[in-house]
């Protein structure tokens, strides 16, 4: 089965299952940003197209984007701490020393942004879920990781949410 193929199941589900919703993109999101898993889900193009159903009033915006924000936040979160606890041995296992790359790129911006390289890091899609296990495998303060993250989900989840929300009702009043 194709990433577009699963994309489209679960779009349908949550179309026709809306009470399941919230539940699901509060897990799509927390797997769009914990390591490892994140490079596993097409949670990217199925929160995109979750905008789309928040656009045509299906389910609705706030909500959502308080369950995208929470699951991201946890993620995030739950990477960091995965780092903090077992630093190298994490980063030299399957899957991430299959993508050494991806890891000393998290390294580099880690150590150039720091604080401002989680808040970053966050919006670029291969760096989103490896940038907090390098912070936490960095021992960086845990006040600092956490004010990172906290501002940085809901800005995400809005980008993520956005552009089918309100770019299909725009696109009409531009061109109704």
């Amino acid at each position: 089965m194709s990433l577009q193929e699963i994309t489209q199941i679960i779009m349908e589900f949550i179309k026709n299952h809306q009470v399941w919703a919230l539940p699901i993109i509060f897990l799509l999101a927390f797997g769009e940003s914990l390591a490892i898993v994140s490079l596993l889900i097409p949670a990217t193009a199925i929160l995109l197209g979750t905008g789309a159903l928040i656009g045509a009033d299906l389910i609705p915006f706030i909500p959502t984007l308080l369950a995208a924000s929470a699951g991201a936040i946890v993620g995030d979160w739950v990477s960091y701490w995965l780092g903090k606890h077992y630093h190298e041995k994490i980063i030299n296992s399957w899957p991430l020393n299959k993508h050494p790359k991806t890891v000393y790129r998290a390294e580099q911006f880690f150590h150039r942004y720091g604080l401002m390289g989680v808040f970053i890091g966050r919006f670029f899609g291969p760096l989103r879920a490896v940038v907090p296990l390098i912070a936490g495998a960095m021992h960086m303060p845990n006040l600092k990781f956490n004010i990172a993250n906290v501002t940085s989900a809901p800005v995400w989840a809005f980008v993520m949410l956005a552009p089918g929300a309100f770019g299909v009702q725009w696109l009409e009043t531009l061109f109704g």
